[in-house]
């Protein structure tokens, strides 16, 4: 307990320390106060969950899956809870703010997941009885080379997740506040490593449900806001939206040349069709199998199961998470366009350029704007929210990696599950510590990145590897330990290994380019548009055949500091006030771009390729589902068949019995 009571002391006095040096961000100086007096609150009610909890987890089963005592409500709002993270709350509203229809195609995919999830994963799983995805595929295949390669992939699926909640949390520190933001990472680590290392599943759940509550509340309020000066009515919103001047510009700057042909009616209603981000159809497929399929294999959820008292338990908490996630995500529709409307894409995403503070600066604007009180106590509850959010998650999170380190890997493997009850929670203890160092570690190097993006990348691997393992093993009889290792393997590999290749990775000549464009401008020439090949190869990699391209009267574009200067001309004979701050603030904006192009030609000075080597993507697709899923499922098939297991035969009809009655499934409680 003083352990717990010092971590708790030591991110109080970061969070109101950090005053002294946070210089800028969202808030004025005279309301940093506030928003350190909500984000205490929140840290207050988690910190006395964790400690309640940290006072009655003593055995494993308490630890890992809260002694099986959540009710199957309760578990619903816990996974809604686990469920919404930093890329649901500021991602997603993010992405419609900026996109508009594409964005919104993120909440389809994460929806429509959970039907997969209630029919063939939550009441077997839970059956199975185990505490870990591992335990899972242990059954009936060979203890200890699946529960390795069950760690690995559970470990790696986390490690993306992980990545994305923390460069939510540090984004959102350091815009609010303007903390730097490693601190603002390590801070947010450390919060969050009380949570697991002492309250284990219990203070998790409770932390996610409490999260879960405050996220709708916060989302209904706003949608409230938002929606309430048009009656209520549907159609009445949205032609608002696609008339909303900055919308529209939004779309002219995301369409280019193709633009100028447009009317603004129709460069409005382009916002609410499909194209400006996910230009590519095939794309959006493969965004919508890893989505869907992902959430099945992802192993933070899938513990969610392992908490309940029964299967019928199981299957409500299911359906209420349907309920409570479905309706979050048709609210995040009304979060981003309202964003998109109120506040604007440019502000938007000259704030964050991956839109990620839109729900919080459209709470800002609602409450009465920047320099009002109830704004700023409105943008302080947002994003103490968000932060709960992030917390819950990372506390999911941590417990799925650390429960496969130690459950699997120490006890499992090394001990051959003849560790005591108090070896086994020490383990879980160390391993949740080294796997938050490890979070914050990649939080601060994945700095800059959309978590949104991150987060498709870790569905995409769950599914290509998780799933087909799962599934396999619970539904197919042949279906044993080399197939499962294989397809597992295979379909990590294949997943990160497209992504690493894909449009996802920095290719140094395309940002610098896009920077010289930026300081240069552009001559009035006869550009070229490139005609896209044909055919399926055409669409995934980039070896398509030349074809002759048509030409287009392109005129010339000043560069920006050309733009500024000619705006600072303006602003020298401008005579009215409203006019000059326009002014003032185009040459805020200019002054952002400039910097940035600044910084991007001095950091890949130099520079021709990626990671990888490429200087452009080799692999289209910005999410690797459509190839890497199907690999999986083929990989654990094709191995499984060519080799025999005589325990995954033997073993097939208790699996079989157990994942339909539950017999037994109680259990794990002493296991």
């Amino acid at each position: 307990m003083r352990i717990l009571n010092t971590v708790a002391f030591f991110a109080a006095a970061l969070l109101s320390s950090s005053s002294a040096f946070a210089a800028g961000g969202a808030v004025a100086d005279e309301f940093k106060w506030m928003t350190f007096a909500v984000f205490g609150v929140i840290i207050a009610i988690t910190m006395a969950i964790t400690f309640w909890a940290a006072r009655t987890t003593h055995t494993t089963s308490e630890f890992y899956a809260a002694g099986r005592s959540v009710s199957g409500i309760q578990n619903g709002w816990a996974i809604a809870g686990d469920y919404l993270s930093a890329a649901s709350f500021l991602g997603i509203a993010g992405l419609i703010s900026l996109y508009g229809f594409d964005g919104f195609m993120y909440s389809v995919g994460w929806l429509v997941a959970y039907i997969t999830v209630l029919l063939v994963i939550a009441e077997p799983c839970r059956n199975i009885g185990k505490y870990t995805m591992g335990d899972i595929l242990a059954f009936r295949n060979d203890p200890k080379k699946t529960k390795v390669v069950a760690a690995l992939s559970t470990i790696t699926v986390s490690t993306f997740y992980l990545t994305a909640q923390m460069v939510g949390g540090g984004v959102l520190i350091k815009t609010l506040i303007g903390i730097d933001y490693e601190i603002s990472v390590i801070g947010v680590g450390l919060l969050m490593l009380a949570y697991v290392v002492f309250g284990g599943m219990k203070a998790t759940t409770w932390v996610q449900i409490t999260k879960a509550v405050l996220l709708v509340m916060a989302s209904l309020l706003l949608v409230f806001l938002v929606w309430s000066p048009y009656g209520f009515s549907l159609p009445a919103y949205l032609k608002a939206v696609i008339g909303d001047d900055k919308v529209i510009a939004q779309v002219a700057k995301l369409l280019g040349s193709a633009a100028a042909t447009m009317s603004k009616e129709e460069l409005g209603q382009r916002f609410l069709e499909p194209g400006l981000f996910l230009k590519n159809p095939i794309d959006q497929i493969s965004l919508g199998m890893a989505l869907v399929l992902g959430t099945a294999g992802m192993p933070h959820i899938l513990m969610r199961f392992f908490t309940v008292p029964s299967a019928q338990a199981a299957r409500t908490s299911v359906i209420w998470a349907m309920a409570i996630i479905g309706g979050f995500y048709v609210l995040t529709l009304f979060l981003g366009t309202g964003a998109a409307m109120l506040v604007g894409p440019a502000k938007i995403a000259g704030i964050d350029p991956g839109g990620n503070m839109a729900g919080p600066l459209l709470a800002q604007y609602l409450g009465g704007g920047a320099q009002s009180l109830l704004g700023n106590f409105f943008l302080a509850f947002v994003a103490a929210v968000a932060f709960a959010t992030i917390v819950a998650v990372v506390a999911g999170l941590v417990l799925a990696s650390a429960s496969a380190m130690a459950h699997d890997i120490y006890v499992g493997v090394i001990k051959g599950d003849r560790a005591s009850q108090k070896e086994q929670v020490v383990a879980a203890r160390v391993s949740s510590l080294i796997v938050g160092l490890m979070a914050i570690t990649v939080g601060i190097l994945a700095k800059g990145q959309n978590v949104a993006h991150l987060v498709a990348l870790a569905f995409a691997v769950a599914a290509s590897s998780n799933l087909p393992a799962v599934f396999l093993t619970l539904y197919w009889k042949k279906c044993n330990t080399t197939g499962i290792i294989a397809g597992m393997l295979i379909g990590s590999v294949a997943a990160i290994g497209l992504v690493m290749i894909s449009p996802n990775m920095t290719y140094p000549k395309a940002v610098l380019s896009a920077a010289k464009k930026v300081m240069e401008g552009e001559p009035a020439v006869e550009a070229k548009a490139a005609i896209p090949g044909e055919g399926l190869k055409c669409e995934l990699f980039a070896v398509c055949p030349k074809a002759e391209p048509a030409k287009l009267a392109q005129a010339a574009k000043p560069g920006a500091p050309e733009k500024k200067a000619g705006l600072q001309a303006k602003l020298a004979i401008a005579t009215d006030a409203a006019e000059k701050a326009k002014i003032e603030k185009d040459i805020a904006g200019l002054d952002k771009t400039i910097t940035k192009a600044e910084d991007d030609l001095k950091k890949f000075a130099g520079q021709t390729t990626s990671m990888m080597g490429l200087e452009k993507p080799f692999f289209l697709l910005k999410n690797p589902g459509l190839l890497s899923i199907p690999l999986g499922f083929l990989c654990v098939i094709l191995f499984s068949l060519v080799t025999r297991d005589k325990r995954a035969e033997e073993m097939w009809d208790e699996l079989y019995v157990r994942q339909n009655t539950g017999i037994n499934a109680e259990g794990a409680n002493v296991h």
